[in-house]
């Protein structure tokens, strides 16, 4: 058995940390006998790379699995793109074993570095929502291990699978998923760029022309008021063939140029992201992108990752962190939309990256995020300002128009609203209770949102 230490743990936002027990489990049968019978009264919660927002991978005075250690591919078929790997292994890790194979993840969210186990958990999703779904669309079974059944097969149909799609980690650890790649070409995209005068010009070119792309995504300026509100830079690509490729790099399509990594220093002054500082930065990023650019060729990682060529990014916001918010609305509720970016901007609310998406329909997942609609996602720097009145209007907007918060990026919203934002919540709730009886697996988020019994 690995030896547990007390080790101080917070999530990438880094605004709430909290000590647990922490063990690097050496294989899985000692993850079975820490779910089994293993852990204390405070409960058990499993941790990859930290790079959930928020407390879901925190247990405060409780048990911690980390599963870094157990990185393992099982399988993989190079026929049909389909990976069996241990929960512990990243998006980072399947490009770089599988993207020179031609094989591509099926959904990414904005970071590379985060698990597949994460990605269950939160069902991330990427820019390919519209056209793709999420995460779990993709998987084609999971490997568990629950307090009540112990290590076993879950199959895709199976209502414990779509309890885990979105569930946090709650229902029990993931050992190990089943998931199928995607056949690409190239290492490279062929991105369209377009700036949008305002919010109901990008509204248009995404609803006309998003269907036409594989990937979409617009940065929203969420300072910018009057006939500018909503002023937006709009991004889509496909993945280029090799026939796209000038002709250096079509002889060799998988190998990128070296990039310079840079890495965010260790301290950072309090304040540095702050209202004018962004709307400095607005400015300058509207104004330096193209007004219509067509068929430009660029890396994977421009595309996909552009935070990620900056070690530990999250320092930038100081040491009280950062929030993460964001909210999806239906598609008709393009008004509510319009009041959120408002209210945001007669705050002046400094969000360093707002990304607006368009979402196409939701899957089984019963806490699952993604539903049709438009999703808006903000980076709020945590100053002396009390952020809870806005964020918890904000919340009111969002569900009197019928839309949810991401439960994976929250970290203060209203346990009373989840009911309303996830009207399968009881069902989740049943199926989790069956998976584990006796309220094994805690987390602070699980605590705080009332997701499990304490």
């Amino acid at each position: 058995m690995a030896a547990e230490t007390r080790r101080l743990l917070s999530g990438w936002g880094r605004t709430a940390p909290t000590a647990a027990k922490v063990v690097e489990p050496i294989d899985d049968h000692e993850v079975e006998w820490r779910v089994g019978g293993g852990a204390d009264r405070r409960g058990v919660i499993a941790r990859g790379l930290g790079r959930s927002y928020n407390d879901a991978a925190q247990n405060a005075g409780g048990l911690v699995l980390d599963l870094t250690r157990l990185r393992t591919i099982e399988h993989f078929d190079a026929d049909t793109g389909v990976v069996d790997a241990s929960s512990s292994i990243s998006v980072e890790d399947l490009l770089q074993l599988f993207l020179p194979r031609g094989w591509f993840p099926p959904v990414t969210p904005g970071t590379r570095f985060v698990t597949l186990g994460g990605s269950v958990a939160a069902d991330v999703h990427g820019k390919n929502h519209h056209h793709d779904g999420s995460f779990m669309d993709h998987v084609r079974s999971l490997r568990m291990t629950t307090p009540a059944d112990g290590t076993t097969k879950v199959e895709a149909g199976d209502d414990l699978f779509w309890a885990t799609a979105g569930g946090m980690g709650l229902t029990g650890v993931v050992n190990q998923v089943k998931l199928q790649l995607r056949r690409v070409e190239t290492a490279w995209m062929r991105v369209d760029t377009e700036r949008a005068t305002d919010l109901d010009d990008v509204l248009g070119r995404m609803e006309e022309g998003d269907a036409k792309y594989e990937y979409s995504v617009a940065w929203i300026d969420c300072l910018a008021r009057g006939p500018r509100l909503g002023r937006a830079v709009l991004t889509r690509g496909q993945h280029a063939t090799a026939a796209e490729l000038p002709p250096l790099e079509r002889n060799e399509p998988f190998t990128l140029p070296p990039t310079i990594e840079l890495a965010a220093p260790p301290w950072v002054p309090a304040g540095l992201l702050n209202k004018a500082t962004v709307r400095t930065f607005n400015e300058l990023w509207f104004r330096r992108a193209p007004k219509h650019e067509r068929e430009r060729i660029v890396a994977y990682p421009s595309f996909f990752y552009p935070l990620d060529g900056v070690e530990g990014w999250n320092r930038l916001y100081g040491k009280r962190g950062f929030v993460q918010y964001q909210a999806v609305v239906p598609l008709a509720a393009t008004g509510t939309l319009r009041s959120m970016i408002e209210r945001l901007g007669r705050e002046g609310t400094a969000s360093f990256l707002s990304v607006l998406k368009r979402f196409g329909p939701g899957n089984r997942g019963m806490l699952s995020f993604p539903t049709e609609g438009w999703t808006l996602a903000l980076d709020i720097p945590v100053s002396g300002h009390d952020l809870r009145p806005m964020l918890d209007q904000l919340d009111r907007m969002v569900v009197d128009a019928g839309g949810r918060v991401y439960v994976a990026k929250d970290s203060r919203v209203d346990p009373g609203l989840l009911r309303a934002m996830y009207p399968r919540l009881d069902e989740w709730k049943a199926v989790q209770a069956t998976a584990d009886p006796d309220g094994v697996m805690q987390s602070d988020l699980g605590r705080r949102l009332g997701l499990v019994r304490r």
